[in-house]
């Protein structure tokens, strides 16, 4: 085994890494990014896959022990999935039990028939926000859609001017805002408080959206003025409903995880005290594994008995809720395992010892190693994952306030410039029936002025907080 291997690989707090080591871990790092990129965008792999082979990869050219690297991986994957993979499942099933139910439409309704003219785009962005808080992207656009385009048509309205606002809302949130699984593993990774990453990104995400949402689709639907194509309206989930849960219970459904979880970020700032009954009584209730739980099992007094769901709906409901999230958990996962190799390779290590060496702010080199994830892969969780791996150690010595800040940072970083690697960028297209070109001009810009905004927002609390 070389020296550096043994460095590598060593459990106590390591060493400077030589001029020698940081070149050979540096190609080791590009070389495991380039397999996973290859992987993913020549040969169609999943992405699974693809993380899998990169990490075995990346500790081969490190010059790692093979055996040492497949246990960094295993433990990376286990304790991810252990971490962040009961809130997903949680998450999955909460967005199901919205969907089926029609408490979603619900949602929608209610709030467009308050809203015409002027007001729609903000109608809009609203209930994508609203929704996005438990929905995956992907089943949120599905969901959302057509109701962008039934909007579109019946009010005579520009398709990108209602559009692009319900799809800002929808990525904020997938981004930015936990528990979506990006911010969860992030949180993860870094050490943070979900409580406060929580409040703070609901902080950064206001601004973004409204700048991503609203403002640049005046200006996308000029750039592209499209007709909502028919083909692509499908039937509503409610529409085959006799009844729908009511408005103010779906949004305290809705609502109860986010609360509970910015309870307990405010009870721990306040009260500062870990034997207080009160902060333990929070700690307990405000933690996202109760506080998911807690919204399901009220989900189904107020969104699937007043929907009419008997007790018999509900299991098959929970397997199909839990289905379509097989391949983000195994994604996930081999993030987290890829996470751990990085760590256990010195590359964390090195990555601490360049910020101090070149005296980049800790905030911009995670929004920068996203972004360039992102751009390579196409994948936001993958960006995601693989940055905070690489910029982990550095949230060492931060507080909890800035800790929080770096996840976000990573977040704002891997929403960076959707192109025809990502799989989001042809599910827009083909909904709104646009060419490449036109979905780059709208779709692909409004994802960079997230990513810029919301990573500018981020460094500018970074100095005020």
């Amino acid at each position: 085994m070389t020296r550096l291997s043994v460095e590598m690989l060593a459990a106590d707090a390591p060493e400077p890494i030589t001029s020698a080591g940081h070149a050979q871990l540096g190609i080791a790092v590009l070389a495991g990014i380039a397999v996973i990129v290859l992987l993913i965008t020549k040969f169609k792999l999943h992405a699974f896959l693809a993380l899998t082979i990169g990490s075995l990869a990346l500790g081969a050219f490190a010059g790692a022990p093979l055996d040492k690297v497949i246990t960094s991986f295993s433990t990376g994957l286990g304790s991810t999935v252990a971490g962040v993979g009961v809130l997903i499942a949680l998450g999955a099933i909460l967005g199901k039990m919205l969907a089926d139910s029609g408490g979603a439409d619900e949602i929608v309704d209610t709030i467009l028939a308050k809203a015409g003219g002027r007001a729609m785009p903000w109608a809009m962005v609203l209930i994508a926000s609203v929704i996005g808080l438990p929905l995956f992207f992907e089943v949120g656009v599905v969901l959302l859609i057509p109701v962008v385009l039934m909007v579109a048509k019946r009010g005579n309205y520009s398709l990108m001017r209602i559009g692009i606002p319900a799809l800002a809302g929808l990525s904020v949130m997938h981004g930015l805002v936990p528990p979506h699984p990006g911010p969860l593993v992030a949180i993860d990774a870094v050490g943070a408080d979900l409580g406060v990453t929580l409040a703070l990104g609901v902080l950064v995400a206001l601004p973004t959206v409204i700048i991503a949402g609203p403002v640049f689709s005046k200006y996308a639907a000029r750039w592209v003025d499209v007709p909502a194509p028919e083909r692509m309206i499908p039937q509503r989930a409610s529409e085959e409903l006799e009844r729908r849960p009511g408005f103010g219970p779906t949004l305290f459904t809705i609502l109860l995880p986010v609360v509970l979880m910015l309870a307990k970020a405010l009870v721990d700032i306040v009260i500062d005290d870990p034997e207080n009954t009160v902060q333990r009584v929070f700690d307990v209730i405000g933690s996202p594994l109760i506080a998911l739980l807690s919204a399901v099992l009220v989900g189904i007094f107020t969104l699937l008995r007043p929907a009419g769901f008997g007790k018999e709906r509900l299991s098959p409901l929970v397997e199909k809720s839990l289905a379509p999230i097989a391949g983000i958990l195994l994604i996930v996962g081999a993030g987290g395992g890829f996470k751990q190799t990085l760590i256990d390779t010195g590359v964390g290590q090195m990555v601490l010892e360049i910020s101090e060496d070149w005296s980049i702010p800790a905030l911009l080199l995670a929004w920068l190693i996203a972004v360039a994830i992102r751009l390579a892969t196409g994948s936001a969780t993958v960006a995601t994952v693989s940055a905070a791996g690489l910029v982990a150690p550095l949230a060492a010595d931060m507080s909890t306030t800035h800790a929080a800040l770096l996840v976000l940072a990573i977040g704002a970083g891997s929403l960076f410039f959707s192109h025809v690697n990502d799989a989001g960028f042809w599910l827009v297209k083909e909904y709104f029936g646009l060419s490449v070109g036109q979905n780059i001009k709208t779709w692909s810009v409004m994802e960079t002025i997230i990513s810029v905004v919301a990573g500018a927002i981020v460094l500018l609390l970074s100095l005020l907080i």
